[in-house]
């Protein structure tokens, strides 16, 4: 398996396994409408072209990706995806680690997930995130707010 960066002629392989990977999650917060799952290709390849994309390759496959989208010394990080087939194989935390490396000025990361999502949570804090704050956004979805 190889991290590299994305390009925009990834965008439509990318916005597969998102979709793929982020079922799970719809399902789990019983919403078929959350934002991973309704974003178009266009704005796929704009997250490609105005931030830091990085995928893994795994014979020719892409097998997960995840965002890094400056903000002043803060990274925001997003998207992170990993697909069905090889999920908790460690593809989450290298994706993490690559993101870690390829943006060296940050001084912190910032992600949310939402408060459910165990699995996300427990990766995020081995990684050295901590909570920061939580959001309600509905009666079916907390956001929970992390900082490494």
């Amino acid at each position: 398996m190889e991290i590299q960066r994305a390009v925009a002629a990834d965008a439509g392989e990318i916005l597969t396994l998102q979709r793929a990977a982020y079922v799970s999650e719809a399902q789990l917060y019983g919403d078929p409408y959350i934002p991973p799952l309704v974003e178009s290709l266009d704005q796929v390849r704009k997250a490609i072209e105005n931030g830091v994309v990085l995928k893994a390759v795994e014979a020719g496959r892409i097998v997960g990706a995840v965002r890094g989208t400056p903000a002043g010394t803060t990274c925001l990080v997003g998207r992170l995806v990993v697909a069905p087939d090889r999920q908790g194989q460690g593809l989450g935390t290298a994706l993490l680690t690559a993101l870690h490396e390829q943006v060296p000025d940050a001084a912190a990361f910032d992600l949310f997930t939402g408060h459910l999502s165990g699995s996300n949570l427990r990766l995020y804090r081995r990684l050295g995130y901590r909570e920061t704050h939580r959001e309600r956004m509905d009666d079916h979805l907390t956001l929970v707010h992390l900082r490494r």
